[in-house]
C-alpha cells in the first residue's frame, strides 16, 4: 500500500483546473508541460506520489518538484521551467576554428586509412590532440559537439560532392563546333548533299537470366508482377548506333566488343544507306577506334565521303545520341530478362526498328541555338 504524502492538498480554481486540463490534451504544447499538467491534476485528485508515478511513468523528484512549485507559487509557476541564466560555452572560438579546419583535411594526412572523417573518428581526434594544439576546452569533445560545431557553419566537409575536371584545353572551342552543326539543322541551313549523324557506344549492356519464372500480377493474391531476387549472368553486349539528326532514323549494331573492326562496319553500313554523293558529317567522341589505323585506312577509300565532329574530351553530354540511349535504356532495356545472349541482340534490334517505325527527331534544347550568332 503506498504512502500518504505529508504534503499538503492541492486546491484548484474552476479556472485553474480548465486550463490544466486543455494542456493535458493539448497536441502543439511542450512535453514537460502537458506531462506537468497531467500531475497536478492526479495530485489534485489525491492521488499518491507513487500512483502519479505509475500513471504517467514519470520519476518520483520530478513529480515532487512539480507539486512543491504549485504549492509554494501557484499552478502556473509550476507548468514553466525556472529561469536560469544561461552558461557560457565551454568550446572557445578558436577550438572550433581549429576542428572546422581539421574537418577539411583528409584523414589520410594524419595517418587514418579512412578517406574522409565521422563524427566519431574526428571527435577522437580532436580529444587526443586539440590540447596539443592549445584547445584544452576539447579534452572532452563528444561526436555532439563536434556535430555542432559543424552543423554552425556552411562548409560541409563530411560530405563529398563529384565533379568532372575539363582536361581538355579546346573545350570552349569544340563545344562551339558541335552546337554549331545543331543549330544549322535546327534553322535548316546544312546542304542539300549533306547529312548529319550522331554516333556513340552503349557499352556493357547486360544480358541477365531469369533462375525463376516471372508471376504476372494476380487479384486477391499481388498487386504487381513479380520477380525472383536471384539472377545469371550470360554476358555483355555493346551498342553501336547512329542517330540521323534530320529524320531520327537509327543505324544501329550489336557486337560483343567495341574495336576498330566493329566501328568501320558501322562506317560501312551508313556508307551504303546514305545517296553516294551525300558527305556524311558524324558528331562523335574521342575513341581510339574512331581515330585508329585501321579506320584512317577505311576512310582513305573513301574520299570525301565522311567527315568528323569530335566532341570536347569529358564532353559526352554534348553528344545527341545519348538522349537516345536514355530513351532505349527507358523503353525496352529497362528490367529486360532474356534466356540467352543471342536473344539479347535480337531484342536490341528489334527495339531499333520499332524506333525507325515512328522516328522521333531529336533536337538540342540545353541552350537556345536560335538567340545566337552564326
Amino acid at each position: 500500500m503506498s504512502r500518504t504524502s505529508s504534503r499538503a492538498k492541492l486546491h484548484l480554481t474552476e479556472g485553474e483546473r480548465g486550463q490544466l486540463e486543455q494542456i493535458s490534451r493539448a497536441r502543439k504544447a511542450p512535453l514537460r508541460e502537458i506531462q506537468r499538467a497531467q500531475i497536478l491534476l492526479h495530485y489534485a485528485q489525491s492521488r499518491s506520489i507513487m500512483e502519479i508515478s505509475s500513471l504517467l511513468r514519470v520519476g518520483r523528484p520530478a513529480i515532487y518538484k512539480c507539486v512543491d512549485k504549485a504549492l509554494a507559487a501557484g499552478v502556473e509557476t509550476a507548468l514553466k521551467d525556472k529561469y536560469h541564466r544561461a552558461k557560457e560555452p565551454s568550446i572557445t572560438e578558436e577550438a572550433k576554428n581549429w576542428v572546422i579546419h581539421l574537418a577539411c583535411t583528409k584523414p589520410t594526412e594524419h595517418g587514418y586509412a579512412a578517406e574522409i572523417w565521422s563524427l566519431s573518428s574526428l571527435a577522437r581526434h580532436a580529444r587526443e590532440y586539440g590540447v596539443g594544439a592549445g584547445h584544452r576546452c576539447l579534452e572532452k569533445a563528444a561526436k555532439a559537439t563536434i556535430q555542432r560545431i559543424l552543423k554552425s557553419q556552411t562548409l560541409q566537409p563530411h560530405k563529398i560532392r563529384y565533379y568532372l575536371e575539363r582536361r581538355d584545353p579546346q573545350f570552349e572551342q569544340k563545344m562551339q563546333e558541335v552546337l554549331m552543326v545543331y543549330k544549322e539543322i535546327a534553322l535548316n541551313r546544312q546542304g542539300n548533299n549533306q547529312v548529319t549523324v550522331s554516333v556513340d557506344e552503349k557499352p556493357g549492356i547486360q544480358a541477365l537470366g531469369n533462375v525463376a519464372p516471372d508471376l504476372p500480377p494476380q487479384a486477391g493474391k499481388h498487386s504487381q508482377a513479380s520477380r525472383d531476387y536471384e539472377y545469371k549472368r550470360l554476358g555483355t553486349l555493346s551498342l553501336l548506333a547512329a542517330l540521323d539528326l534530320q529524320t531520327g532514323h537509327v543505324i544501329g549494331q550489336v557486337h560483343p566488343q567495341h574495336r576498330s573492326c566493329e566501328f568501320i562496319s558501322l562506317l560501312k553500313e551508313l556508307d551504303a544507306y546514305y545517296p553516294p554523293e551525300c558527305t556524311i558529317r558524324i558528331i562523335l567522341d574521342n575513341h581510339s577506334a574512331h581515330i585508329s589505323r585501321e579506320t584512317m585506312s577505311f576512310l582513305a577509300t573513301r574520299p570525301n565521303r565522311f567527315t568528323y565532329v569530335h566532341t570536347p574530351k569529358h564532353g559526352s553530354w554534348l553528344n545527341l545520341v545519348e538522349t537516345l540511349f536514355s530513351k532505349m535504356a527507358r523503353t525496352f532495356l529497362k528490367h529486360i530478362r532474356v534466356q540467352s545472349i543471342e536473344e539479347l541482340e535480337a531484342r536490341i534490334l528489334k527495339g531499333i526498328a520499332e524506333i525507325n517505325a515512328a522516328p522521333v527527331v531529336h533536337r538540342w534544347k540545353k541552350f537556345d541555338l536560335t538567340q545566337s550568332n552564326m
